[in-house]
């Protein structure tokens, strides 16, 4: 019997979640939106992923109100994708899924999330544990771990080296 490309006889949310953001490629780009990254360009070249699979998620995801597309420049006619408040939902369960990749098969830390405001880092589901609350990812300091590479190739990727508050547009020197 061949597998089924949905989950028509699941009857649960999980599934239903999973109709959206459990295709391959889709969670990165959601992460990388929150990291800041807007344009197709930028997805692009930090993702490395096919631009057909790049066109297809991000139009799905705009379809389903995870991004919104923006105009930017008119001549040439250029959007960007700005993640939306029900996109911005998911930041716990990137958190979390990071998380338990990083203590399951991770080496090393990529990157450390702090609460901004106090500077502790975050708790495994977004928590701060010092103020004993959740974090906003407005109120989340990205900071480059250990084992971020320190030279990395794409614009984007070399943008992230600096610390920064998720949510906040990546600036991409021009060079």
């Amino acid at each position: 019997m061949a597998l089924g490309k949905d989950y028509a006889t699941q009857e649960c949310s999980l599934a239903s979640a999973l109709e959206i953001v459990g295709e391959r490629w889709t969670l990165l780009v959601v992460r990388d939106a929150l990291y800041g990254v807007r344009r197709y360009n930028d997805f692009l070249g930090r993702l490395g992923i096919p631009r057909a699979v790049l066109a297809a998620r991000l139009q799905m995801l705009t379809d389903e109100g995870i991004f919104e597309k923006r105009r930017y420049q008119q001549s040439p006619p250029r959007d960007e994708y700005v993640i939306t408040d029900r996109g911005i939902e998911l930041w716990p369960v990137v958190h979390s899924l990071g998380h338990w990749g990083l203590m399951n098969y991770g080496k090393t830390v990529l990157r450390v999330f702090r609460h901004a405001e106090c500077g502790t880092e975050l708790g495994p589901y977004g928590e701060c544990p010092a103020c004993a609350t959740f974090v906003h990812p407005e109120d989340v300091l990205m900071v480059p771990g250990p084992g971020l590479d320190p030279d990395p190739a794409d614009p984007v990727s070399r943008a992230l080296l600096k610390p920064k508050r998720l949510l906040e547009p990546v600036v991409v020197e021009q060079g």
